[in-house]
This record gives structure tokens, sequence and C-alpha cells, in this order.
């Protein structure tokens, strides 16, 4: 077998990114969600429905993500965990089909959409866990950040694929470039917009397969006796030991709170515009294409203020921008904007949606890409590799936290508008406990700054 080149193995891990990208942008936020608003007929209810889902599956995520890098340091095999979790990835995006639009086996699609969400999650831990194996601690961040705009990439492509021709209007039954649903897919069925499942699991196995071909997993070494025991051992001794690290604690402290309000914008932004603004699947799928570009866009321009100012200054500035958002938010319905009626044919609060949906992908993607500066400044060098498993850690650990709780807010407030409030808490969160992250990290400072 020919000997496969260091630049293939790389390009071979990027294809990860690019072929899971679909269930997060496809899925969890822009066409499967806002449909299972329409599915449902009530936006509260459905806000709820879906956190409680998102945030069930939040929860085995977070107990179980440990205890698996734990298993992928010990025994190796990450290619074979790849493929196991990949087959939950599939089945649970082919469950999305199961969502008619009466409302029949809308549990079983969810549960099943649940089950897909875990495999994904559970399937990055593994391949997280080969970026080390890429490249030198210098070259280590290039890549992964290369890996991340790939991903990008290929969700904008799959979205504009689905809108175009797949995805159909309620009203119309017809797709975002007025045709009729490809393949003689049923509109009144809504059987363009359940197409998104398959089709999010069938780019997944074939963008897969230069993932297969090209990673290599080198040859795992027999762990002693014990081992297993060990490596968990270890995981929790690190956290025990993270109050002696106070900007580290801090940092990780304060991304797991940020982060996690973000990823909550993420999932319930489709869902809340098509509860509160009455917008269709069509609709909010624009409403991603224009989030995405810009999450790009700047991206790379935050990664030059980054380079001249510093990690912390981009993302505070961030969690400031965000929160002024997830206000706006709150106060832009169909009936009113900023506190003024307005007529509900209006297209005022549409257009102040998207721009708070320009404003919410441009800052989602520079935090995002400042936030791994920051855990690189904070590390110690010579512990890298734990320093990311704990980033990672801090990421799923509290994952069902703005899921529940704004299902629980939504539930008890009877509003989609007063239900997302609890993002503003956690950012306010990850502000505050930012103040006591020194910018160049270390053990050494751990005073405010």
């Amino acid at each position: 077998m020919a000997k496969i080149s260091q630049r293939k193995r790389i390009w071979g891990w990027f294809f990860f990114d690019w072929a899971s990208q679909p269930y997060n942008t496809l899925l969890l936020t822009f066409i499967f969600a806002p449909y299972v608003t329409e599915v449902v007929g009530d936006g509260v209810k459905a806000q709820s429905l879906w956190g409680f889902t998102v945030g069930c599956a939040g929860v085995i995520i977070a107990l179980c993500a440990p205890i698996l890098g734990a298993v992928a340091d010990t025994y190796g095999n990450r290619l074979k965990w790849v493929k196991l979790f990949s087959l939950l990835y599939v089945i649970g995006a082919c469950g999305v089909w199961f969502a008619m639009p009466d409302g029949n086996h809308l549990i079983l699609a969810l549960t099943l959409f649940g089950l897909g969400l875990i495999g994904m999650e559970f399937a990055t831990i593994f391949t997280n866990s080969i970026l080390p194996d890429l490249g030198t601690r210098d070259e280590i961040g290039k890549i992964s950040g290369s890996g991340w705009a790939f991903g990008y990439l290929g969700g904008f492509i799959a979205l504009v694929i689905t809108l175009g021709f797949f995805a159909e209007s309620a009203a119309t039954g017809k797709t975002f470039l007025g045709f009729k649903p490809f393949f003689g897919l049923n509109s009144d069925a809504r059987e363009g917009t359940r197409f998104v499942g398959p089709f999010s699991a069938l780019w997944y196995v074939v963008f897969m397969i230069p993932f297969f071909l090209w990673v290599r997993d080198p040859k795992p070494e027999t762990p002693p006796e014990g081992a297993l025991k060990n490596s968990l051992s270890q995981v929790v001794k690190t956290i025990r030991g993270l109050p002696k690290t106070p900007s580290l604690f801090a940092y990780l402290a304060s991304s797991m709170f940020y982060r996690d309000a973000l990823n909550g914008m993420y999932v319930f932004g489709g869902l809340y515009a098509a509860g509160v603004l009455e917008w269709n699947v069509v609709q909010t799928g624009v409403f991603g294409i224009i989030a995405i570009v810009s999450g790009a866009v700047f991206a790379w321009i935050g990664g030059r203020v980054d380079m001249r100012l510093g990690p912390k200054p981009v993302i505070r500035v961030s969690i400031l921008l965000l929160i002024a958002v997830a206000i706006c938010v709150i106060f832009v319905s169909r009936e009113s904007v900023f506190g003024v009626e307005v007529d509900p044919a209006s297209k005022l609060p549409d257009h102040i949606f998207y721009v708070l949906g320009a404003v919410i992908g441009a800052v989602g993607g520079t935090i995002q890409s400042a936030s791994r500066t920051m855990m690189v400044r904070q590390a110690n060098p010579k512990q890298m590799n734990e320093a990311f498993g704990l980033y990672a850690l801090a990421g799923k650990a509290t994952s069902f936290l703005a899921p529940i709780a704004i299902g629980i807010a939504t539930h008890i407030s009877g509003s989609q508008q007063i239900g997302v409030a609890p993002l503003i808490v956690l950012f306010l969160l990850g502000l505050v406990l930012l103040r006591w992250v020194h910018p160049e990290g270390g053990e050494e400072h751990g005073q405010a700054s």
C-alpha cells in the first residue's frame, strides 16, 4: 500500500468537519428546528420541546465525554470509535424523515435526532484527539483553524443546496429558487423539508470517505493493567488542581458559560424566528446563509485584530456585542420593535432580525477563533494536549444548561421572547469571570486584569 503523505492526512482530517457540519447547520439550527415549530403549531411549545430535546442530549454528552476521552487516551483505536458514532449520526439524521407535518411520529423523530446529535459530538471527541498527530505545536493552531473554516464552507454549500432544491415553503410548496422539491418529493407532505435528514446522512457518508482513506491511527499499544482507571483518576486530579492555576481556572469557567450561551443562540435562533416572526423554512435558511457568510468573513478579520491586540479584548468586546444582541432579540416581534408598535405586515422586524443574525454570525466566528488563541496562552506548553482536553470538557460540561434553561423559562413564562433571557445571564457570567483571566496566562498570573 502506498504511503499516505502528511498533507493527505491533514486533508482527510479536514473532511470530518466538512462532512459533519450539516447536522449543525441544517438540522440543529436553520431547517429542521423551524420546521418543528410549524409541525407543533405553537412557538412556545415548540421552543420548550426543542430545549428539552437538545438539553437531554447535552446531559448525556457532558456525563460521557470525559470517560470517552480517557478511553481514547488509553486504548487508541480512535477510527473504530469514529465509525461506531458515525453510525449513530447517520441513523439520527435519517430519523428526521419521520417528522410528519401532522405531528405523527414527532417524538420518534426528535428522539432519533437527539441520538444523532450525541453520535456527532462523541465522534468529534475522537477526531479532535487526532489533531496533535497532524503537525507540530506551532502548526496545530493553523491546521485546526483551517479545518474549522473548511467545515463552515461545507455547511454553507449544504444549506444553499437544500434551500435551492429541496426545502419548500409551506405556503407555496416551492423552494427558494422557485422549484418544486427535486426527485418528485411531495411538497404537501413536506417531503422536501424532511429530506434534509437523509440528505445530511448521505452528505456525511460520502464526504467521510476521504477521512477514512487518508487518516491513519498509530497502532495502539496494549495498555498496562489499570490504565483506564489511572487515566480517569488523572482527569479528576487535574480538575481538582485547577484552583492552583487561577487564570486558567477563570478562563475555563468563563468560556464554559459564554460558549454555552453562544450555542444557545445558534440552536434557538431559527426556532425563535419561526415562532415569533412567523418565518417559513426558506426565510430561516436565508437567515442562516447571512449568519454563515458574516461568520467566515469576520473570523478572518477578528484573527488579524487578535494578532495585534491579543485575544482577551476580542473576547470581551464579542461578549458585550452578544449581550446587546440577546437583549435586542427580546424586543423584536411581529407586533413591535423595541417597544414601538408596528403594523403586523411590516417588514421592519424581519430586516432587523436579519441584521441581528449577521451580527451573531460575525461575532460567533470571531469569539470562537479568539477563544482557541486564549487557550494556547493559558495552557502550560508542556501539557497542551491535556489543556485542550479540559477546554473540550468545559465546552461540554454545561452544554445542556442553555437549552434546558430556555425550555424552562419558555414553559413558565409562556413567551418565546422571555424564554431566551437566560442567555443574557450566561453571557454576563462569562464576562465577569473573564476579569480574572490574565492576557498572557501562566500560573503566576492570577490577578485581575
